[in-house]
């Protein structure tokens, strides 16, 4: 601990360094995942969470029908919508890691507002 987070220590009440003492601690990814599906954008974190399992699952549809097409056209077909499925699943989970990295960088916000509040007060 430096001078500096001392000085910022010692200057705050009880409440205040149980709020810190929360934020300092780094939340495991179930728990990060959790605080994903809280807030104003809920639904449509749920949205995204139950998209992701349909695109996965008609991925794996179609890449049941590539095998048991019938020509080669309809099993290229079949693996272009496949490929295109999976490629939505992916993209819907990159969407909600953003969404959790977002909410860490927004912790991390708040915990320096609360440090800066505090070195101001003095």
């Amino acid at each position: 601990m430096t001078r500096f987070d001392e000085t910022i220590s010692h200057d705050m009440s009880e409440d205040d360094r149980a709020f810190l003492a929360t934020l300092r601690e780094e939340p495991g990814l179930f728990t990060q995942m959790g605080a994903a599906f809280a807030g104003t954008m809920r639904i449509w974190t749920i949205l995204a969470f139950i998209l992701s399992f349909v695109f996965f699952a008609g991925a794996v549809w179609c890449a049941y029908l590539v095998f048991v097409a019938a020509t080669p056209v309809e099993a290229i077909g079949w693996a272009a919508i496949g490929m295109a499925a999976f490629m939505a699943t992916g993209f819907v989970k990159i969407w909600f890691w953003l969404r959790m990295n977002h909410l860490v960088v927004l912790r991390e916000i708040k915990l320096l507002e609360l440090q800066l509040s505090k070195l101001d007060s003095n």
